[in-house]
């Protein structure tokens, strides 16, 4: 089954005098799409970007760590893990070459999750290797993307 998306990227950096000069023009811009609100975004402040807004290098993270933890909470429904919490400190590299190229080297997500009892530790750690076999994003990558799971038993759940 094919699925498509669709959205727009407009500039909103132009300074009056275009792109006369590589200083003479912001990186802003907006990303937009029918249903959820704008994103504005930026170069990162390396590249002469606005800290304030979201660069692509952290939306490529946020969208491995958001597919990683929506096919986690999948595979979890699955194995019968109640998982009760999660959260994830994603971290990212990327190398620049002299001619201004450049590419991510690799990913490491830090998911910590809590499940409803001891008995689901062993398969919810499991799980991270399933959920990263069915992330469409990190199978769209060529670098590599590792995880460090947690996982924490809930004090108390219902």
């Amino acid at each position: 089954m094919d699925h498509r998306y669709a959205l727009t990227v407009t500039w909103t950096g132009d300074t009056g005098e275009g792109t006369s000069t590589y200083r003479g023009y912001r990186r802003t811009h907006v990303v937009s799409a029918d249903g959820p609100p704008d994103l504005v975004g930026s170069a990162d402040r390396t590249f002469h970007g606005d800290r304030e807004r979201w660069n692509p290098e952290q939306l490529l993270l946020a969208a491995l760590a958001q597919c990683h933890m929506l096919s986690y909470l999948h595979v979890c429904v699955d194995a019968g893990v109640v998982v009760t919490g999660y959260v994830d400190r994603a971290t990212g590299s990327m190398r620049t070459e002299a001619d201004g190229s450049g590419r991510f080297t690799g990913v490491v997500l830090h998911p910590e999750v809590t499940v409803a009892g001891s008995t689901m530790v062993e398969a919810a750690t499991r799980a991270h290797r399933r959920a990263n076999e069915l992330c469409f994003i990190a199978n769209s990558v060529s670098f590599p993307v590792h995880h460090e799971p947690v996982v924490r038993i809930a004090a108390s759940w219902p």
